[in-house]
């Protein structure tokens, strides 16, 4: 009855991991029911099993420390133990109290110390044990388990945080883009309407052809901000091949209005271009990000530098992939925040900017198993910002092995 009270009570421990019970594997002798009663005594819940397999069954949210006696471990069950222990998620380090004989080192104890190695985080107690030993040692052992789910849950937080951070900023991505393109489109529009008013007016047929034309021109200049505007948001759950040349120009296409109104020039440099496998929405999505902040840094006007080209990675074993470079000549990054500027919430921008967007950027880059690098001058007169970004190919140019990288700060030359 007091073995099944105990296994009931195991069952409605939190999830927390702040209540903790112990697993007992030690079946020869009164040892199971002697470690019980101890730690009971001492306020600690612990529940004895008959073999290691079943307790094995039993290490879950609740379970805080396994107390196993050594002779119940063979290489079989090792072996299970083993395949648990390291199927263990990242912030987890189960304990393990292992109760051996006592006895000098020899080719007998060197080979069960072989057997334990897939065991991981392994105390060792001889027989006999003196009870405080046992006590502190199963204290420690819970303490650090409950250390474990403190990480746990403060990793899971993170992660919630950085989804409601992402989220955040793909809102604002969205509703600086919806700005942009409301102008865009109302300039066309604009023009359409003082064409129609032109060919009501207008005294001859071909003054209105003309007038036609040119409505026309301004009509497919709408159509074609639209559908750059829907492959923005039309975002693909899985990796599709895509050309990161279309990526650029539908982001330029956005950017359009404000780029000729701040006096910007574009340069595009497009080399072998060949596509890779991505996820077409969220590289936009940095592409955006990087020529508005681009724009915003040349208010008096400059130039937009864009090269892309295939290149290798040194750095990580020589990987093949794309290196796109976005070269501007504004006023540069303060020197102050260039160690944090992949950081949440670091912006050159003041109260305009949110702060996240090169964080968002970084990330995404990061989940395409590429890098992003920076250079920038503030000093006076500023050469300005440039960001490369490697991407890498899922296939192999045999032609760059010994293919140099172009230095992204040799743009701004």
């Amino acid at each position: 009855m007091l073995l099944e009270k105990l296994v009931n009570m195991s069952n409605d421990l939190p999830e927390s991991g702040h209540d903790l019970h112990v697993l007992v594997v030690a079946p020869t002798g009164k040892d199971a029911h002697l470690i019980c009663a101890l730690l009971m005594k001492e306020g600690i819940h612990c529940t004895a099993y008959p073999t290691s397999e079943t307790a094995l069954a039993r290490m879950d949210d609740a379970a805080g420390a396994l107390i196993v006696a050594e002779e119940v471990f063979m290489p079989s069950n090792i072996a299970l133990w083993g395949a648990k222990i390291s199927a263990q998620p990242s912030w987890s380090d189960f304990p393990l109290i292992v109760l051996t004989v006592a006895g000098a080192v020899d080719p007998s104890s060197q080979k069960k110390m072989l057997f334990r190695e897939p065991l991981g985080n392994v105390v060792l107690l001889e027989r006999p044990i003196r009870p405080e030993t046992l006590i502190s040692t199963v204290q420690a052992s819970l303490r650090s388990r409950r250390r474990q789910y403190q990480m746990r849950d403060d990793l899971a937080h993170r992660r919630k945080t950085e989804e409601a951070l992402l989220r955040s900023e793909k809102l604002a991505v969205a509703g600086r883009l919806a700005a942009s393109i409301a102008h865009e489109i109302n300039n066309p529009l604009e023009s359409v309407t003082n064409l129609l008013f032109l060919i009501g007016t207008s005294s001859s047929l071909e003054e209105s052809k003309i007038y036609s034309a040119t409505a026309m021109d301004e009509l497919a200049r709408v159509s074609e901000i639209a559908i750059h505007t829907l492959k923005f948001f039309r975002q693909l759950s899985k990796p599709t091949t895509v050309y990161l040349t279309e990526l650029v120009d539908s982001a330029l296409v956005l950017y359009q209005a404000r780029l000729i109104s701040a006096c910007v020039a574009v340069q595009k440099e497009y080399r072998a271009c060949p596509p890779i496998t991505a996820m077409a929405g969220e590289l936009r999505q940095v592409i955006v990000n990087l020529v508005g902040n681009a724009v915003d840094a040349m208010r008096g006007g400059g130039t937009l530098k864009i090269r892309i080209d295939r290149s290798t990675e040194r750095s990580n074993g020589s990987r093949p992939g794309m290196r796109l470079t976005i070269a501007d000549s504004g006023s540069g990054i303060p020197a102050e925040i260039k160690s944090r500027l992949f950081e949440p919430f670091t912006s050159s921008k003041g109260e305009t900017g949110t702060g996240l967007g090169l964080w968002v950027s970084s990330e995404i880059i990061r989940k395409h198993g590429g890098t992003i690098k920076f250079k920038s001058s503030s000093s006076t007169p500023s050469t300005g910002t440039v960001f490369s970004i490697f991407l890498p190919a899922l296939f192999h140019f045999a032609e760059l092995d010994n293919a140099e990288e172009t230095s992204p700060i040799e743009l701004l030359a």
